[in-house]
């Protein structure tokens, strides 16, 4: 019997164990996003992962300018607050990578083709919006919150 409860005990550890290892793995949490430019924290931002696998991402909380609207944006989004606003969709898993999705910048309107890696143990997460290949294009590193 005691042999019986020591394995159920193990099994259970190494499950949780397991279910961490493969949280630190994915993009989906909350981040904070560092302006590659002036190296500030400007917002966080919330990834989560629709019942198709694709990730989509949107702002819960502005840390600097907390009533921005998305002056620049086109079509429906014009004027509307980023606070809350979908800034990431479509992304795909493709290895380590999450691919073949969009990003939008709300400062200046533009929708990028994005890709994002999680590094560091699931501590970081480099977001890269490009046009046409990824080597045109610019990354920042978030920090998972």
């Amino acid at each position: 019997m005691m042999i019986r409860c020591k394995a159920v005990l193990l099994a259970v550890v190494l499950g949780l164990l397991s279910t961490f290892a493969l949280a630190e793995d994915t993009p989906v949490g909350v981040w904070k996003n560092i302006d590659d430019q002036t190296h500030q924290a400007k917002a966080l931002i919330e990834i989560s992962q629709t019942a198709s696998g694709e990730l989509t991402g949107k702002i819960v909380k502005l840390l600097q300018h907390p009533d921005a609207v998305c002056d620049n944006c086109e079509g429906a989004l014009k004027g509307k607050p980023d606070l809350g606003m979908t800034i990431l969709w479509g992304l795909k898993q493709d290895g380590k990578t999450w691919s073949g999705g969009r990003i939008l910048d709300p400062k200046s309107g533009k929708v990028y083709s994005a890709k994002m890696t999680v590094l560091e143990g699931g501590k970081k997460l480099e977001v890269r919006g490009f046009l046409g290949i990824s080597l045109l294009g610019r990354s920042q590193v978030w920090e998972r919150q």
